[in-house]
């Protein structure tokens, strides 16, 4: 089986969130939307659920009406492929390189792979500059804009807030904090900023010591940490080598592991 964790460009027009999420029918496991980064992200299983996401996205969204505090390429922003049991990462790459196929001659979305050739860091740095795509046209879709598709491990999104509103601050904290294992970006987030990760390697920096790494920092700035947000769901192993007197306040629980929603899915 394959998880499919697709972030579109999408994330304050209740009726626009809900026909995405409609679309990706009983193969949904999650959806988490914030209007400040403007951003949905749904968490799928298969194949056929990210085309119907992308579909919708296409022909309802236009990135030339989008602002948001998180970078972004397209409607269809970002498309990993994880494999799950039972699945290998080469069925990851040969679903992550179908999709890419079909949404460049479908909907003529140029697409930039990223995965054992590069990073998706590397494709927002190079994209249309020293990177040309991999599939689809040489130039944006003038609505859609492009799409990063890729094929990776589990990874975990996680979020922590810093309770001084300094934009600075936040991006000194993200380099702080920013490593092999742990992709860092300081945001503006409304009112208030966070520093919003990328746990690569969630067996070897988790949740826990990422929260922790970023009190640290705060905590040499002379400032201190908000709060704590997962983005998505987490590998059932990961969250067990949380301490459970912390869950509560890493908002980490047992119902939003990819195991849990893969169980609770309608037979």
């Amino acid at each position: 089986m394959l998880e499919c964790v697709v972030n579109i460009s999408e994330g304050r027009d209740p009726g626009r969130v809900a026909a995405l999420t409609a679309a990706a029918g009983g193969d949904l496991l999650d959806v988490h939307s914030d209007p400040y980064h403007h951003r949905s992200v749904l968490t799928v299983v298969g194949e056929t659920a990210p085309r119907a996401v992308a579909t919708v996205a296409v022909e309802l969204l236009d990135l030339r009406e989008h602002d948001g505090a998180h970078p972004r390429l397209g409607v269809v922003d970002v498309v990993p492929f994880v494999a799950l049991e039972g699945s290998s990462s080469a069925d990851a790459l040969a679903a992550r390189d179908a999709f890419a196929t079909w949404l460049a001659a479908e909907h003529q979305v140029p697409c930039f792979l990223y995965g054992p050739e590069r990073s998706l860091p590397e494709v927002r740095r190079h994209a249309f500059r020293d990177l040309a795509p991999d599939r689809g046209p040489a130039t944006p879709h003038p609505s859609a804009g492009a799409a990063s598709v890729g094929a990776r491990p589990a990874l975990v999104a996680f979020n922590v807030w810093l309770s001084a509103p300094d934009l600075d601050l936040a991006r000194r904290v993200a380099a702080a904090v920013r490593g092999t294992s742990l992709r860092a970006l300081g945001l503006a987030v409304g009112s208030r900023v966070q520093v919003s990760m990328n746990l690569i390697d969630p067996t070897a920096i988790g949740p826990a010591q990422a929260y922790d790494a970023v009190d640290r920092a705060a905590s040499a700035a002379g400032a201190s940490v908000a709060g704590a947000e997962l983005v998505g769901l987490l590998p059932n192993a990961v969250l067990t080598a949380v301490d459970p007197a912390r869950w509560s306040s890493l908002d980490l629980s047992p119902d939003r592991t990819i195991e849990a929603r893969l169980a609770a899915r309608p037979r």
